[in-house]
């Protein structure tokens, strides 16, 4: 017994020195293509009077996103709902789904900071009649100006996805949409 127990030393130096070894032969990760990136998150929600299914069932598909925020929207790549599929509105690709949500992302631009755009939609049941649509958009804002720019655009992403979600309970409570709101300068894609 006694001679097992003098091995167990042995055994812990060498383990910890190996693992030493190996966490110092692995190649330091390279920089960042933005070195001081500032991650915004923008969580929204509304309460929608319908089940959770069949709210989903209403605005959950992909390209749904056309129809309540009220811009062309076709899938350019893939299907609707399998991951990897590319909607026309900014190119944005499906990275993740569940039951009732779905993430996606937008593609690096060429000569563009890349700003890890992602957005995820997903109904949330409350009560057996009730849900909660939540829209969460997460992106990096630190190739803006200042301070200033910054506000203004996650006041505009604010404004436009809160619309969004507005769109989609009247849709999803058997509405009709009222006209799209007048929009200057192109048209199409949310801001990236």
């Amino acid at each position: 017994m006694r001679n097992r127990l003098s091995k167990a030393p042995l055994g812990c130096t060498l383990a910890i020195t190996c693992g030493a070894f190996v966490a110092s032969a692995q190649p330091a990760p390279a920089p960042l293509a933005i070195p001081n990136p500032s991650y915004v998150s923008i969580p929204l929600e509304i309460t929608v009077n319908r089940p959770a299914a069949e709210v989903w069932k209403r605005v959950g598909k992909y390209c749904d996103i056309g129809e309540w925020l009220q811009v062309p929207c076709t899938i350019t790549s893939g299907k609707d709902g399998e991951f990897g599929a590319v909607r026309s509105i900014g190119n944005e690709i499906l990275v993740g789904k569940t039951e009732l949500s779905y993430t996606y992302t937008q593609p690096v631009r060429e000569g563009r900071p890349y700003n890890l755009y992602h957005g995820t939609l997903e109904a949330r049941p409350l009560t057996a009649t009730t849900c909660k649509l939540v829209y969460t958009l997460l992106y990096d804002n630190s190739m803006l100006a200042d301070d200033a720019a910054r506000e203004r655009d996650k006041a505009q992403r604010t404004a436009q996805f809160t619309r969004a979600l507005e769109n989609m309970k009247i849709l999803a409570e058997g509405g009709t949409l009222p006209p799209p709101p007048a929009r200057g300068g192109k048209k199409g894609a949310p801001k990236q």
